[in-house]
């Protein structure tokens, strides 16, 4: 049996506690994208971090790995994102333990359900989890503020992801292979750091298939250009 995930049992997280000490905290103000195509999944993220006007970093890497098979998106706070993602990855070692076995996508998408929505008045957060499982192959779930979770064919989350409704409806197709994946997500994510402030830097991006997680990393100075 899972047991219930909470923050307070890691050391200066908890419900009221302050988890910055600063007045303006780290921001992944940001645009996030995933993908299911034909043998996987695909996660792409601008490199962007601030805090208030500061760009504090240029080349951040908010595909954070959840397991050999998982990885998570992170939008919002980039503490709280940073808690969420190892509050999840220790209730995790945990299932591993006691199953015997590593668990699927869908069950690591709930324990992130889980601490956002139970935290969602604490916690400004939006997760992207992306993974394949032996269960049900390459899949993507979105939760966004508040906590709620869904499975999608394609998702986008963070400030930058309101440029990118409309050209993710019209250019995603079922049963993409990985060369189209990349393209569609790497022009995703070079439109919204031209249009989105808060986004900005390089483009990283991850596929997730049976044979595991291959990362890579697109320059800003090889962006596609967008005008």
């Amino acid at each position: 049996m899972m047991s219930t995930i909470r923050l307070s049992e890691f050391p200066g997280l908890t419900k009221n506690s302050d988890f910055h000490g600063m007045d303006e905290e780290v921001s992944t103000g940001t645009t996030l994208l995933a993908c299911e195509y034909k043998d996987g999944v695909m996660l792409a993220a601008d490199c962007r971090t601030s805090r208030g006007s500061l760009v504090v970093n240029r080349e951040s890497n908010k595909l954070t790995p959840v397991s050999e098979n998982i990885l998570c998106c992170r939008s919002g706070s980039a503490a709280d994102t940073q808690a969420i993602a190892k509050a999840v990855r220790y209730n995790l070692d945990m299932y591993n333990v006691m199953m015997g076995e590593t668990a699927p996508v869908e069950t690591v998408a709930y324990m992130f359900k889980s601490i956002c929505y139970e935290y969602r008045d604490s916690l400004t957060a939006g997760i992207l989890i992306g993974g394949w499982d032996k269960i049900k192959g390459g899949q993507v779930y979105s939760i966004p503020l508040g906590g709620m979770c869904v499975r999608q064919p394609y998702t986008s989350g963070g400030s930058g992801s309101v440029y990118l409704h409309a050209f993710m409806s019209a250019n995603y197709k079922k049963d993409m292979s990985k060369e189209e994946c990349r393209d569609l997500l790497v022009k995703g994510i070079a439109s919204a750091v031209e249009f989105d402030g808060s986004s900005g830097g390089s483009c990283r991006w991850a596929s997730i298939t049976k044979d595991g997680i291959e990362r890579d990393i697109v320059l800003y100075d090889e962006l596609p250009k967008i005008r």
